[in-house]
């Protein structure tokens, strides 16, 4: 439902984009997926649009995917969202600055999105994971190009193989945030960048992030990424992930030809 994005624009040109599904954990789900793609690139031929804040409403940024949606797709009950891949490539092709304030767990593409922002808080109660070949799948978003660049090839592959979470502290010494603050200045402690950001020359910081960052190679992973995350979804191992999830049962792999 797109009530469960919500998005508001403060005079100085701060738009803030709420994750507000919290009695699911800020799960999203393909209409979700849908409103941030709309919402972000809307910003981008909005000129009094001069910065993007994203946050989640309640104890977590977010869950990731709805894994309801995921498993109606290995099941063949679905033929699988149409918005995720619309979302992460604005994301990639974002010219204005994108601040994120994370809170709780940041699953899958919780985590991975933050690859896609400028400036990262984090509330040091935060975990971020990514475990997507515990789920049979693959990374996405470009991430299996940007995290190993960003933390190392040995730090990603733990991440991405084993699903290894990373706490608040570590993600700040690894490079995968700015700041750590205690929950209850998270909110404050962004805006305040949001609102310094906004106050920049908007020209200079979009010049300086499309040198910094080439939109259309991380694209292209994506459409790499995507090929082979919708190949895995389908696929037997994908289907014992999921069942074995809808059971509350550790999956077995070994007997999945």
């Amino acid at each position: 439902m797109t009530e469960h994005v919500q998005v508001e624009k403060n005079k100085n040109g701060i738009l803030t984009i709420t994750l507000a599904r919290p009695d699911k954990k800020n799960a999203l789900t393909d209409a979700m997926y849908g409103k941030l793609a709309d919402t972000i690139h809307s910003a981008e031929s909005d000129p009094s649009t001069r910065v993007l804040l994203i946050r989640g409403e309640g104890d977590m940024f977010t869950a990731g995917n709805d894994v309801g949606e995921f498993a109606a797709v290995a099941s063949g009950k679905s033929e699988g969202s149409r918005n995720v891949g619309r979302f992460i490539q604005s994301l990639a092709r974002c010219s204005r600055p994108l601040i994120a304030a994370v809170q709780g767990r940041a699953v899958g593409v919780g985590t991975t999105m933050l690859l896609h922002c400028d400036l990262v808080v984090l509330a040091d109660d935060t975990l971020l994971s990514t475990p997507f070949v515990s789920l049979a799948l693959v990374p996405e978003a470009a991430s299996s190009l940007l995290m190993p660049a960003r933390i190392g090839y040995a730090r990603a592959y733990e991440m991405f193989a084993l699903g290894e979470t990373v706490s608040a502290k570590a993600a700040l010494a690894w490079g995968l945030a700015n700041r750590v603050v205690p929950l209850d200045k998270l909110d404050a402690e962004a805006l305040a960048l949001a609102q310094r950001l906004a106050r920049q020359p908007a020209g200079a910081l979009t010049a300086t992030k499309k040198l910094m960052r080439n939109g259309e190679a991380l694209v292209a992973q994506m459409l790499a990424e995507g090929e082979q995350f919708a190949q895995r979804l389908r696929t037997a191992e994908a289907r014992e992930a999921f069942t074995a999830f809808a059971e509350r049962r550790p999956p077995d792999f070994t007997k999945v030809s």
